[in-house]
Protein backbone atom coordinates (compact mmCIF):
# COMPACT_ATOMS: atom_id res chain seq x y z
CA UNK A 1 0.00 0.00 0.00
CA UNK A 2 1.27 3.45 -0.91
CA UNK A 3 1.49 6.04 1.81
CA UNK A 4 1.44 9.76 1.47
CA UNK A 5 2.59 11.94 4.28
CA UNK A 6 1.13 15.38 4.52
CA UNK A 7 3.10 18.09 6.19
CA UNK A 8 1.09 20.85 7.77
CA UNK A 9 2.92 24.07 8.40
CA UNK A 10 1.21 27.09 9.86
CA UNK A 11 1.86 30.31 7.98
CA UNK A 12 3.11 33.01 10.31
CA UNK A 13 2.39 35.88 7.96
CA UNK A 14 2.73 38.73 10.41
CA UNK A 15 5.38 41.02 11.85
CA UNK A 16 6.07 41.06 15.56
CA UNK A 17 7.56 43.90 17.59
CA UNK A 18 8.47 43.32 21.23
CA UNK A 19 8.15 46.30 23.58
CA UNK A 20 9.61 46.72 27.04
CA UNK A 21 8.06 49.33 29.31
CA UNK A 22 7.15 49.53 32.97
CA UNK A 23 3.89 51.38 32.24
CA UNK A 24 0.39 49.89 32.17
CA UNK A 25 -0.98 48.83 28.79
CA UNK A 26 -3.38 51.76 28.43
CA UNK A 27 -0.58 54.27 29.12
CA UNK A 28 1.71 52.71 26.50
CA UNK A 29 -1.16 52.75 23.96
CA UNK A 30 -1.85 56.39 24.80
CA UNK A 31 1.80 57.27 24.17
CA UNK A 32 1.89 55.31 20.91
CA UNK A 33 -1.31 57.02 19.80
CA UNK A 34 0.18 60.40 20.63
CA UNK A 35 3.67 59.95 19.16
CA UNK A 36 2.81 57.82 16.10
CA UNK A 37 -0.66 59.25 15.31
CA UNK A 38 -2.25 55.85 15.84
CA UNK A 39 -5.68 55.24 17.30
CA UNK A 40 -5.44 52.03 19.33
CA UNK A 41 -8.80 51.09 20.82
CA UNK A 42 -9.39 48.50 23.53
CA UNK A 43 -10.94 45.19 22.51
CA UNK A 44 -12.17 42.37 24.71
CA UNK A 45 -9.28 40.55 26.34
CA UNK A 46 -7.65 37.79 24.31
CA UNK A 47 -8.60 34.42 25.84
CA UNK A 48 -6.20 31.51 25.38
CA UNK A 49 -6.27 28.01 26.86
CA UNK A 50 -2.55 27.78 27.61
CA UNK A 51 -2.74 27.22 31.35
CA UNK A 52 -2.63 23.87 33.11
CA UNK A 53 -5.82 24.93 34.87
CA UNK A 54 -9.18 24.67 33.15
CA UNK A 55 -9.68 28.43 32.88
CA UNK A 56 -8.48 30.55 29.95
CA UNK A 57 -5.66 33.05 30.39
CA UNK A 58 -6.62 36.65 29.59
CA UNK A 59 -4.32 39.11 27.80
CA UNK A 60 -5.04 42.79 27.16
CA UNK A 61 -5.70 43.51 23.50
CA UNK A 62 -5.90 46.74 21.48
CA UNK A 63 -6.49 47.22 17.76
CA UNK A 64 -5.74 49.85 15.13
CA UNK A 65 -6.24 49.70 11.36
CA UNK A 66 -4.55 51.62 8.55
CA UNK A 67 -7.43 51.90 6.13
CA UNK A 68 -5.26 52.93 3.18
CA UNK A 69 -3.32 49.63 3.17
CA UNK A 70 -5.76 47.55 5.23
CA UNK A 71 -2.99 46.80 7.71
CA UNK A 72 -4.07 45.69 11.18
CA UNK A 73 -2.04 46.48 14.28
CA UNK A 74 -2.66 44.57 17.50
CA UNK A 75 -1.16 45.66 20.80
CA UNK A 76 -1.05 42.64 23.13
CA UNK A 77 0.11 42.32 26.72
CA UNK A 78 2.66 39.56 27.28
CA UNK A 79 1.74 39.06 30.95
CA UNK A 80 -1.76 37.68 31.30
CA UNK A 81 -4.01 36.80 34.18
CA UNK A 82 -2.17 33.51 34.80
CA UNK A 83 0.99 33.31 32.71
CA UNK A 84 2.83 34.69 29.70
CA UNK A 85 1.69 34.83 26.09
CA UNK A 86 5.27 34.12 24.98
CA UNK A 87 6.94 32.51 28.02
CA UNK A 88 10.44 32.47 26.50
CA UNK A 89 10.33 36.28 26.18
CA UNK A 90 9.48 37.25 29.77
CA UNK A 91 11.39 40.54 29.50
CA UNK A 92 9.03 41.78 26.78
CA UNK A 93 6.04 43.46 28.36
CA UNK A 94 3.99 43.96 25.19
CA UNK A 95 3.88 42.99 21.55
CA UNK A 96 2.68 44.80 18.46
CA UNK A 97 1.50 42.26 15.93
CA UNK A 98 1.16 43.61 12.38
CA UNK A 99 -1.05 41.69 9.97
CA UNK A 100 -1.15 42.36 6.24
CA UNK A 101 1.33 44.46 4.30
CA UNK A 102 3.59 47.12 5.75
CA UNK A 103 6.41 48.73 3.79
CA UNK A 104 9.91 48.07 5.17
CA UNK A 105 10.61 51.81 5.40
CA UNK A 106 7.35 52.37 7.30
CA UNK A 107 8.24 49.53 9.66
CA UNK A 108 11.72 50.89 10.35
CA UNK A 109 10.42 54.41 10.96
CA UNK A 110 7.74 52.99 13.27
CA UNK A 111 10.29 51.05 15.34
CA UNK A 112 12.52 54.12 15.44
CA UNK A 113 9.60 56.28 16.62
CA UNK A 114 8.70 53.72 19.29
CA UNK A 115 12.27 53.78 20.59
CA UNK A 116 12.13 57.59 20.81
CA UNK A 117 9.24 57.47 23.30
CA UNK A 118 10.98 58.08 26.65
CA UNK A 119 8.80 55.65 28.60
CA UNK A 120 9.55 52.75 26.24
CA UNK A 121 12.82 51.06 27.16
CA UNK A 122 13.14 49.09 23.92
CA UNK A 123 11.17 48.14 20.82
CA UNK A 124 12.65 45.47 18.55
CA UNK A 125 11.44 43.38 15.63
CA UNK A 126 11.20 39.68 16.42
CA UNK A 127 11.11 36.81 13.92
CA UNK A 128 7.96 34.81 14.82
CA UNK A 129 9.47 31.61 13.39
CA UNK A 130 12.15 31.63 16.12
CA UNK A 131 9.62 31.67 18.97
CA UNK A 132 8.68 28.30 20.45
CA UNK A 133 5.19 29.34 21.57
CA UNK A 134 4.36 31.17 18.31
CA UNK A 135 0.99 29.39 18.05
CA UNK A 136 -0.20 31.62 20.91
CA UNK A 137 0.06 34.58 18.53
CA UNK A 138 -2.47 33.16 16.05
CA UNK A 139 -5.90 34.56 16.77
Amino acid sequence: MNRKNLKFEIDFDFILIAITSSLKDYRVCYLINRYLNFNFTKLDDLKLDISQLNCPVLFSLYHYNWESTETDFYFIGNKGSDGYLVPEMRKADYFILIKNYIDDDDLESMISALNKIPEIVAAVKIDPKKIKSRENLLF
